[in-house]
């Protein structure tokens, strides 16, 4: 019998951008689908949709209007279209619940060292079901480390974390080195530091990629 295949597999991403959740459950669910014979070493990398965001975040129906110049209409069938992509998943999207958009570094400092922590996707899961299904404020150290908490991970080691502003320098340099390399839209998924697949894929897209590349490798 075959041993599988072992790729490295970045996702970066942002927990504020709704097409990066529906890219990693379509990623998971391929990964599943290749249960045996690919075995993924997936690694979150950071990247900011409003790096330049104040903490009390902003209106999102206001930020989606100045930012895409959208109208209500194009707007709520945009979301709609989301919210099914998401239903088809597995993974709910709350429209109603998410009013605000926030800065993220705090979030992408705590998956760093989560990283570090072997709780990485974990904790990426719940903070985009934080976000995108309950509403909650993702800027917000308190938000963070309770997340943190759920996941397994040790709540006052990771409220020290954030409010000594750990990794800091680790998550900018990691952006700064992602988007020397073109990155400027997100998810974009890179196997083997060589293939590259943007935007939220569906699952069976993954799966034939991810199985072109096992068998290339």
């Amino acid at each position: 019998m075959k041993a599988p295949t072992h790729l490295k597999i970045d996702f970066v991403s942002d927990v504020v951008c709704p097409w990066c959740a529906i890219g990693l459950k379509s990623l998971q669910q391929a990964l599943e689908r290749l249960d045996g014979e690919v075995v993924a070493e997936l690694h979150f990398q950071p990247f900011e949709l409003n790096p330049q965001m104040g903490p009390e975040g902003e209106d999102v129906a206001e930020h989606l209007t100045r930012k895409y110049s959208s109208t209500p209409e194009q707007m709520a069938k945009n979301q709609e279209g989301i919210r099914q992509r998401g239903a088809s998943l597995g993974f709910v999207f709350d429209m109603d619940k998410r009013s605000r958009i926030y800065n993220t570094f705090d979030a992408h400092r705590l998956l760093h060292w989560a990283g570090l922590e072997g709780r990485q996707p974990a904790l990426k899961l719940a903070l985009l079901e934080a976000y995108f299904t309950k509403g909650e404020n993702v800027s917000s150290q308190e938000v963070l480390a309770r997340v943190a908490g759920e996941v397994g991970l040790d709540i006052a080691e990771a409220r020290n974390v954030l409010t000594e502003n750990r990794f800091a320098d680790e998550v900018r340099e990691q952006e700064r080195f992602y988007q020397t390399q073109g990155i400027h839209a997100v998810p974009s998924v890179i196997i083997n530091d060589k293939y590259l697949v943007q935007g939220g894929q569906p699952p069976e897209l993954f799966e034939q990629t991810l199985r072109q590349v096992a068998a290339e490798a």
